[in-house]
C-alpha cells in the first residue's frame, strides 16, 4: 500500500528535493506517492517549509505528522490549526555547517587573521596569537547544534562553558542553567556564541545588562536567531569598546537593510544567514526515516515540545 506524502514548500525547494526525497524514502522501504498537489484529506505526511502556501492544517484529517524542513519552528509552532505531531529538522550537514561556521569565525578572531590579510605590504609585526588553552568560550544553547559546537571548541583546547534553560551534562563542558547560571556563563565569556531558539523567553538574551557582565573586549557570534540580541544595546557596547567585535549571521529583518548600522560598523562582521543550511541530500534522509517510523508505529525523531516552543 502506498502512503501519500505532500511536499508543501516553494517551487525552488521542490526542484531541489524531489529526486533525493524519492531516493531516500524508497531506501527505507516505504512505497510512497510524493507530490505537491495531493488532496488534503488523502495526505499521510506533510513535508513542510513555513514559507509554503499551507497555513491551515484543519483539512489534513488523516495526516500523521508534519516534517519540517527547517531547524527553526517558530514560524509554525504557534499555528492554532496545527493538530499534528511536528518534527524539526536535524541532520548531519546542518550540524556540520554550524560547527564549521562557529569554529571558523572564532579562530579567525582568535588568531587575528584580519590584521594579516589586510596588512599594508611590508608590515612585519611578529606577535604570537593567544592559545586556545587560555581562552574562554561560552555557548548559549545546548541543543543538537550548540552541543556539537561546544564539543568541537573544547576539542580545539578552548575552555568551554555551556548554558541551557534546563541543566544538561556534556563531557568536557562546564554546564550551567537558569538565570543565575546565565550571568555566570557570560561573566567568563571571552567569546559568546548564541545558538538558542527564538521564543519569548530568549528574546534580547543579550541586552544592556547582560552585555555589561561580559569581560571587556569580549567577542560575540550570533548564528542562532536575530531577536536574541538587543541591537541598540550591542551597538552601544561596541561603540564604547566593551565588546570588541560581533560576527552576526541572523537578524530581526532579513535581508539586513542596506542602511542598518551593522553594515558600516568597524567592529561588526555580517554574514548572510549561511551558518547552517539544510541540504537536500542529507535532510531527505531525516524526512525518510521519520516516514518509516510513522509507518512502523515507532516514535518520531526530533518532535517539537509545543510548550517550550522548540
Amino acid at each position: 500500500m502506498s502512503v501519500n506524502v505532500l511536499f508543501a514548500a516553494t517551487e525552488d525547494r521542490w526542484a531541489e528535493y524531489e529526486a533525493p526525497l524519492r531516493k531516500e524514502i524508497a531506501a527505507v522501504g516505504v512505497n510512497a506517492h510524493l507530490a505537491t498537489d495531493i488532496p488534503a484529506d488523502q495526505v499521510d505526511y506533510i513535508v513542510y517549509a513555513p514559507n509554503s502556501a499551507v497555513k491551515d492544517f484543519t483539512p489534513f484529517t488523516r495526516a500523521k505528522a508534519v516534517l519540517n524542513l527547517w531547524a527553526g519552528v517558530e514560524a509554525i509552532v504557534g499555528n492554532p490549526t496545527l493538530h499534528l505531531p511536528l518534527a524539526r529538522m536535524v541532520d548531519p550537514a546542518l550540524t556540520q555547517g554550524m560547527v564549521e561556521w562557529v569554529t571558523g569565525h572564532i579562530l579567525r578572531l582568535h588568531l587575528g587573521l584580519d590584521a594579516h590579510i589586510n596588512a599594508t605590504p611590508g608590515t612585519w609585526e611578529p606577535k604570537a596569537p593567544p592559545l586556545s588553552f587560555d581562552t574562554r568560550v561560552t555557548v548559549l544553547g545546548l541543543g543538537e547544534l550548540g552541543t556539537a559546537c561546544a564539543t568541537a571548541l573544547a576539542g580545539l583546547g578552548f575552555q568551554v562553558t555551556g548554558w541551557s534553560r534546563s541543566q544538561k551534562e556534556v563531557d568536557g563542558i562546564t554546564c550551567l542553567s537558569g538565570a543565575e547560571g546565565l550571568d555566570q556563563a557570560l561573566s567568563v565569556a571571552d567569546y559568546c556564541v548564541l545558538i538558542l531558539p527564538k521564543t519569548q523567553a530568549t528574546e534580547n538574551t543579550l541586552n544592556a545588562r547582560t552585555l555589561s557582565l561580559m569581560p571587556k573586549n569580549a567577542r560575540i557570534l550570533n548564528p542562532g536567531r536575530g531577536p536574541l540580541i538587543d541591537d541598540n544595546a550591542l551597538l552601544a557596547a561596541l561603540d564604547t569598546g566593551h565588546i570588541d567585535h560581533a560576527t552576526l549571521d541572523v537578524f530581526r529583518v532579513e535581508p539586513l537593510p542596506a542602511d542598518h548600522p551593522y553594515w558600516a560598523h568597524p567592529r561588526v562582521t555580517v554574514t548572510p544567514h549561511i551558518a547552517s543550511e539544510t541540504r537536500a541530500a542529507y535532510s531527505s534522509k531525516t524526512v525518510a526515516e521519520n516516514i518509516r517510523r510513522g509507518e512502523a508505529g515507532a516514535p518520531f525523531l526530533y518532535l517539537v515540545d509545543r510548550g517550550a516552543g522548540y
